[in-house]
């Protein structure tokens, strides 16, 4: 039992921080790590119950590695592009089968709540922009398609907003990491800068979360 439990939290470690596993993986796994990434960003982006999974620094270090010949950049932006266009368009479509009725399911280990009703409110706010602005902010990057769903946007105007956003975040955050992540200092700070890169992809929703607490106080 002891060893099965063990197990269970190396897969959960593994799954949690791929971005710190990648280097291993591509040396073990060659071009299936396109795939892996693949599956990885689509999971986050279009399956409401996978917020939890690395986004903005696995592109990072996914860069870094295509910087010193690990990957292929190019392939790499177009594999990434395409699960985040298509993880959007799934989750979009679940969000307008689901409909209204989901704002009444109740928090769980499976779905985050608060963060559906904090996009919920985000997107009020920002309109269809929000699909493009999302895609740099964890947790409302998993919620933003399906709330779009739910509110029955048009697609076709979901989908400029979807291919712009996924343009602009996997380009972005990929070739930071092609251009600066094998710099001397980046690399002895590594750790520290993807931290950073998560609180400031963070800090919107903190912003929102504090005016919504005020205004709740003021009312």
């Amino acid at each position: 039992m002891d060893a099965l439990l063990g197990l269970v939290g190396q897969l959960i470690d593994f799954v949690l921080h791929i971005d710190r596993h990648l280097p291993a993986l591509v040396a073990s796994y060659g071009h299936w790590v396109y795939g892996m990434l693949f599956l990885i960003v689509f999971c986050e982006t279009g399956l409401v119950v996978t917020p939890f999974l690395p986004g903005d620094s696995l592109l990072f270090v996914a860069g870094t590695l295509a910087a010193v010949g690990g990957l292929d950049v190019t392939l790499l932006c177009m594999v990434l592009m395409v699960a985040a266009i298509v993880g959007d368009a799934v989750n979009f479509a679940v969000g307008a089968w689901c409909g209204p009725r989901v704002f009444q399911w109740q928090d769980s280990r499976l779905f985050n709540r608060d963060a559906l009703l904090a996009t919920q409110a985000f997107y009020e706010r920002h309109g269809g922009k929000t699909i493009v602005i999302a895609r740099f902010m964890p947790l409302v990057r998993t919620f933003a398609p399906f709330v779009a769903g739910i509110g029955r946007m048009a697609y076709t105007r979901f989908a400029v907003f979807n291919i712009a956003g996924a343009a602009l975040w996997v380009l972005s955050l990929t070739f930071a990491g092609y251009w600066f992540g094998n710099l001397d200092w980046v690399k002895r700070n590594l750790s520290l800068i993807l931290a950073g890169i998560i609180l400031a992809s963070l800090l919107p929703l903190f912003v929102a979360a504090l005016r919504r607490r005020r205004a709740a106080v003021r009312g």
